[in-house]
Formats: structure tokens, sequence, C-alpha cells
């Protein structure tokens, strides 16, 4: 629509963006206030009710940079997160120009390729844009996605990918097949009887068949007006297939000048043979990266036995599992579904989530998750959650993900290796012009071969391989060690932690805390009842834990229930208000509290308890000795920290006394008491004011600020789901010895990374002055066009290769 702005008519267009819900009237007119701010947008109206943000933009202003200043006001847009499998992909190249193409397409939020899992992973509005739609952009720049899921779409891809391998070992055994005599009679029998006719007829079918996509995707990415591996190859094999074929039949025109007619046919023919190995070899080695998501995909059992009303077995798919089915598990039997006991004990191996060797004791009401296996005894299972939603295909998600993700130092690669191509296709002219100048009586013979050495030897291939095949091989490896990390970039960031906090309850402790004693003012315990129905309200944990200390009392109902952020929870019950929490509620409050609780309390405290104070609206009444037990691995994980070099914090809620106490027998050298949710979040951004790379270990949903504002995030597998939906980094087992792993890993992944980009460079750093000729005004050296072919299959090779020997550290 148009919209008149003065004197000039400016073209606009609206779009409706659907949004997460506006908790608060304040934080509406926050994101109002900056929304105005923001230049690229012309108007705006906020549809709270609807939850849908309407604004208009001039034409000629993008969408998708937009998004990202629209987000940062605080307004969170409903996006849609997919991975989606690349076909077609050829080298480091097309990896960029695919994303660039999807990440231009209205709508989309971000997008990264990964070209070594050949994966796309996507942000996007569903609102302006589907599937079908990236899917059409994405073929118009010469290349495919695939769109379709399904229950078996894990299985689809891996035939997808299988398929791929088969044809490319067929071309590339028939290519060797051919090119060898032509090669041999090339090199020795040249002088032989119409040996320019026989390789012509071997080399034909190694081009024009085996060697034919090369030409289509080159042919594809020049009618994009883009360039890749593809245009390299074709460019190379083509000129020196046109040019023996011109030479042989036409070699007079060579003759007259008194010249020789060469021609080059086992170039041509060679170069695609070598090329065409590898790629082979470099999908062989790929293949292997991606060993921990088919380790993780094999724990899926195929079928299910079913109880059904009558009380008999049933054999189903897994995929017609439904919630609150029964089902069975005989020993030696992979678990099927996340779910909980309904009868019999067991014991399960966990260790392929937890990464922990020693089988889990299981009986009635204990959860069990799917990709376990039962060892001992029959189970019969209450399905909770099926499918998708089960604990293991939520890491199998993660692990994708993140291996698809790209890690920082990926995105100054993918600048290089989109002007990679036009960059060599400049030096292979610069050298045919120069060698045309000095090159003497061969000047166009040594002119052509010395320009197709040069495009044969360049490999952005190397360079788009080195990062991705890298943090693939991380990733799962940090998966099958019960470390699951969401993104390349904690993976790449995690070497440089040198703060570590860490939250108390449920992080170094066992999160399961216990009432040890109740010490009542007077020994009146005739309130307990009103103790008990309260806690009962409460959602803490350690409300949980006085409930079941006092079982045999009765519950009433209580009135104006209140929970108090840090400080406990307030009640009222037959008109009289009562408190149950920390002192410092009961402080605020003007509660008198009685010396004799005052004594009992400092005893408590200095043995690491925590105090739960309850009182009336005059007078403390009693007070709750409540303990938590330190994890055993807790003091071995605090050594290893420290012998990294790496500063530890404890922050906790609980009293000085307690606090003091925790950190003492750990060995952690720095704490704070008595936080509240935000205090943590503060006490971060202090301490990366002081210039330090902050991690925080946290397992609740009061951690959940500080975990989002910390440069690394570590949640505990066994703690609340809003902890492992902030965090970068989740220890399934929920021990702390993984985090000295997690970072181990990070140092050997960066490592990696960094002597696989050093290879790619110095390859084609030296490579390609050599492939120019730059050796032969010294020593009269000029490197063949196949033996260049040769040292470019391999560059690949060995890059992946250096990867995969991650997978054999410890």
């Amino acid at each position: 629509m148009p919209k008149t702005n003065g004197m000039t008519t400016v073209s606009t267009s609206t779009f409706s963006l659907p949004f997460q819900q506006i908790g608060d009237k304040q934080t509406l007119h926050s994101i109002e206030e900056k929304l105005a701010l923001l230049p690229a947008l012309m108007s705006f109206k906020i549809d709270n009710k609807n939850n849908v943000l309407h604004i208009e933009i001039d034409n000629h202003q993008k969408l998708s940079p937009l998004i990202t200043e629209l987000q940062s006001t605080g307004l969170q847009l409903k996006t849609t997160k997919k991975v989606y499998p690349v076909l077609e992909m050829s080298c480091a190249a097309c990896a960029t120009s695919i994303e660039n193409t999807v990440k231009s397409t209205q709508g989309v939020v971000n997008s990264a390729v990964n070209f070594a899992s050949e994966s796309l992973n996507v942000e996007f509005i569903p609102a302006l844009i589907r599937p079908d739609e990236m899917k059409r952009a994405v073929q118009d720049a010469g290349y495919d996605i695939v769109i379709e899921e399904s229950e078996n779409e894990a299985e689809m891809i891996e035939n997808l990918h299988r398929e791929k391998y088969k044809t490319l070992k067929r071309k590339t055994i028939w290519a060797v097949t051919l090119s060898l005599p032509v090669m041999i009679v090339g090199m020795f029998f040249m002088d032989m009887p119409h040996a320019s006719w026989i390789m012509f007829v071997f080399t034909t079918p190694v081009v024009f068949i085996l060697g034919r996509d090369f030409y289509v995707n080159a042919w594809k990415q020049l009618k994009s007006r883009s360039s890749n591996m593809d245009t390299l190859v074709a460019l190379s094999t083509g000129i020196a297939y046109v040019f023996s074929v011109f030479n042989m039949f036409f070699p007079q025109f060579w003759t007259h000048k008194g010249l020789e007619a060469h021609v080059y046919f086992e170039a041509a023919a060679v170069i695609i043979a070598f090329i065409l190995l590898g790629r082979l070899l470099e999908e062989k080695a790929k293949g292997n990266t991606s060993t921990a998501i088919k380790k993780l995909m094999g724990l899926q059992p195929k079928t299910v036995q079913l109880i059904d009303e009558n009380g008999l077995e049933k054999t189903i798919k897994i995929e017609d599992v439904q919630i609150d089915d029964i089902l069975l598990v005989k020993p030696g039997e992979k678990i099927a579904v996340d779910g909980i006991v309904e009868l019999g004990t067991s014991f399960i191996d966990e260790s392929m989530l937890s990464g922990e060797p020693i089988p889990v004791g299981k009986e009635k009401d204990d959860k069990v998750f799917a990709g376990t296996i039962n060892q001992k005894g029959s189970l019969r299972i209450h399905a909770v959650k099926v499918g998708k939603n089960t604990l293991l295909s939520q890491i199998i998600k993660t692990v994708q993900e993140a291996q698809g993700s790209k890690a920082p130092v990926q995105n100054i690669v993918d600048k290089i290796a989109s002007v990679f191509v036009p960059t060599i296709i400049v030096i292979a002219i610069i050298t045919f012009a120069v060698w045309m100048i000095f090159g003497g009586e061969h000047a166009f013979a040594q002119s052509l071969l010395s320009a197709i050495t040069v495009l044969v030897i360049a490999c952005p291939c190397a360079l788009g391989l080195a990062t991705p095949t890298a943090i693939m091989v991380g990733v799962g490896k940090g998966a099958e060690n019960g470390i699951l990390i969401k993104d390349a970039e904690s993976l790449e960031f995690s070497k440089k932690i040198d703060a570590l906090i860490l939250d108390k309850t449920g992080t170094i402790t066992e999160g399961k805390p216990q009432v040890n004693h109740i010490f009542w003012k007077n020994q009146d315990e005739s309130q307990s009842f009103i103790l008990k129905s309260i806690e009962k309200q409460s959602e803490h944990p350690l409300a949980d834990a006085v409930v079941k200390f006092i079982d045999e009392a009765e519950t009433v109902t209580i009135l104006g229930f209140e929970s108090i952020t840090g400080r406990g929870v307030r009640a009222i019950y037959d008109g009289v208000k009562y408190f149950v929490g920390n002192q410092q509620l009961l402080t605020e409050n003007g509660v008198a509290i009685d010396s004799t609780l005052e004594e009992k309390v400092n005893l408590w405290k200095e043995d690491a308890q925590t105090v739960i104070w309850f009182a009336d609206e005059k007078n403390a009444l009693a007070i709750v000795a409540v303990s938590d037990k330190i994890k055993s691995s807790s003091k071995d994980a605090v050594d290893q920290l420290h012998q990294l070099g790496i500063e530890l914090y404890m922050l906790t809620g609980d009293n000085e006394q307690s606090a003091k106490a925790i950190a003492s027998r750990t060995g952690i050298d720095h704490y704070q008491a008595e936080m509240l949710p935000q205090d943590k979040a503060d006490f971060v951004k202090k301490l990366q004011a002081q210039g330090k790379i902050v991690a925080m270990v946290g397992d609740g949903i009061n951690d959940s600020t500080a975990l989002a504002t910390a440069d690394v995030s570590i949640a505990m597998g066994k703690g609340s789901d809003i902890a492992m939906d902030v965090a970068k980094m989740t220890i399934i087992s929920s021990d702390l010895t993984k985090i000295p792993q997690a970072i181990q890993l990070s140092k050997q992944t960066v490592a990696t990374i960094k002597q696989n980009l050093f290879w790619a460079f110095i390859y084609n750093i030296i490579g390609i002055p050599i492939a120019a000729g730059v050796l032969y005004p010294f020593n009269g050296f000029l490197l063949n066009p196949m033996l260049a072919g040769a040292a470019m299959a391999m560059s690949s090779v060995s890059v992946v290769s250096n990867s995969l020997r991650l997978k054999w550290k410890k």
C-alpha cells in the first residue's frame, strides 16, 4: 500500500507477525517505546489480544534483518526451528550459496548450512513462509532440500546417503577403470598407432557420463550467477578435453606453424577419476563423523510388547504406542518410551544416556527412559512420553541441531569460501596470460596446462570441512559420554572458561533434602498440622521434605497462600497469619524469636543444615533442620576444575553458616549465601565486568536468569525443564565430574579445528603457486594436472581423517 511522506510516495509492504504473550502492561509499554525508535518501521500496531504485531515497511527494506531488531525490543516472535537434509552439494561454496539463498527469503530469521552433515538449520516465521517455498528457492539456486517429515525420517535420510554412496562408488570404479588405460597410453605409449583415438574412446564416457554431474552443476551455478567446486572441475577437464579433441581432428592447425599437436585426454579422465575417488573417501569419512547419532538412533526398538485391556500381550510397532499404554519389557530388551514402573523390579543400564556404567535399580513408581536396557527382571511400564517427546528423541534432536550449527570461527571460513572459486578462476587466467607472454616456443600448451592445474589443485572443500567435521565428532563424543551440547558456539567457547559458578542444591548436593529434626518452642507440637497444610501448597523441594516428615498430621484448608521470592511463604488459618521460610521473613514481619530457638539454629547451621522457620504473626513456633547430602563426585570435580586453573564460586539462597560448611567440605574457595535469583545473575555480570569468561552451573528455575546471563550455561539433567531449556549444555547424569570432561572436550575440538584450518590454508597457499609454475624458473618443475587432481582429492580426506582422531582421544 502506498504511503505519502511529504512530496514523495513511498511503496510499502505490511506484515502480521505472531508473538508470544506479553506478561504485563509495563513490559508492553517498554516494547512499544523501543519499536517507536526503529527507523525501518514506518508504522506498527500491537494487537495484544490476538498476540499479533502489524508492521509497515518500505519495499526496499528486507524483513529478515529487521526481525532481529524486533526481537531485541523484548518481543518474542513465534518462530519455528527445523533441520532439513540438503542434496546436490559438492563443496563449501555450495553451503554458503544455499545459506545465503535461504537467508534472503522473506520470513526466514536465520539459516546455517553444514557441509559436513549436509543439513540446513533454519529458523523461520510460519505465518510468512512455508517449507515448500524455501525448497523452491533452494531448487532455483541449483540444489534441493528434503522437507517431508515422517516417523521414519532418520531412516529415509540414511537411505539417501547410502544410495548416494553406492552411486558414487559405482562411478568411481568405472572412472578409475577407464582412466587407467588412458593414463598408461598418455604417459608411455603416445607414439603407438591410433593412440589419440584410443584415449578419446576411453575418455569420452568418463567426461560425459561419469563426470556429467560436474558440468550440470556448473551450468546451474552459471545460471544463478555463482560458482563452486564443480565450476573449477568442469572448466579444467572441459578445456583439456575440448583442446585435445580439436588437436586430434585438426592437427594441421599446429603443424603448419611448426608445432606439435599434443592431446591431454589423460588429464581430463584422470582428474575426474581422482576427484570422484576423493569424494568417495570423503563421503565415507563424513559418514563416520555421525556415528554418535546412528548409535543413539539404534537405541530405539522397532517393536514393543503391549498389555491390552484383557491383560494379553501383543506385539505392535513403536510408532503405534500411545500415552497411558502399558508395556512389558523383558530382561535384555530396550525400553521404548519414557514412563513409570507399574509392576516389577529390575536394574536398568542407562549408560547410553548418562555415560554412567553402573546399572540403576528400579522399582514401582520409578522413572525409566527410552533407549535404556532392562537387565534383570521383567517390568510393566506405564507410558508417559512417546515418539518425539521422549528424552532420547530430544537428545537426538539436540545433537543433530548442535552438529549442524556453526562455530564462530566458521563465519570467517564462509567469507573466504564465498570468494574462493572466483579468485581461483582469476588466478588461472593470470597464469594463462603470464605463460603466454613468457612461455617461449610452447607457450600456448604450457599456458593451458598450468591454468588447468591451478583450477584442479584449488580446494575449497578442505576449508569447508575443517570446522564442521570437528564439531560433529566433538558433539557426538559429548553425547556418548552424557554431555549434551546444544550448539557449536558453546563447545568452542568452553575452553576459555576461567570462572565457574555452582548452585548448591541439586548441583553440589543430591537435591534430595531430608528433614532431620523439628524443634518446637516449649515442645508444643499442637500446630504441626498447620505447618504441614501450608507446606503442602508450596512447590519448593524443602516443603515436600517437611510434608513427608510430619506425614501423620492431618491437613486443613489454608487461605491467602502467598509465595515470597527468596524468603518463603505466608498463609492464613482460622484468621491468624502464619509464616514458613527463612529468618529474614520473620524479621521483616516483626515476629519475635525465642533465644532457645536461636541457639539451636546456630548449632544446626555449623553442621551445614538448612533451617526453616515456622511462626505466627507474633512469635516463632518451631524450627526445622533440613540437610542435603553432598554428591560423591562433587569433591573430585572441584579438584579437577582447580587443576584446570578455573576459579570456583558457590551461590546459594541458604544461610551463611550452611554455605560456609558446604564450601569447606568440597574445597570451593569463594561462596555467597542468601542469594536471590536476580542476585545470582548480577554476580555473573560482576565477574564478566572483570573480564572473566563465566560458566554457570545450575538445576532449578531460580537459576534460569543466571544461566541465561552466563557466557557458558550448564544445566544438571535431573533438574528443572526450564533450566535445561535455557542452558547451552546439559549434564544428563548430574555428575559434576562431567564438567571438566566437557572443558577438555572443548580444548581438543578447538585444537582439531585449528589443525584442520592450518592444513587447509597451507595446502592452498603452497599448492596454487606451484600449480601456476612458480618453481619453473628455478628448477624447471611443472606440476602435472593429474597429480594436482590427486593432491586435491587427498586434502579433503586428510582434514576429515584428522577430525576423526578426536573419537579416540580421552
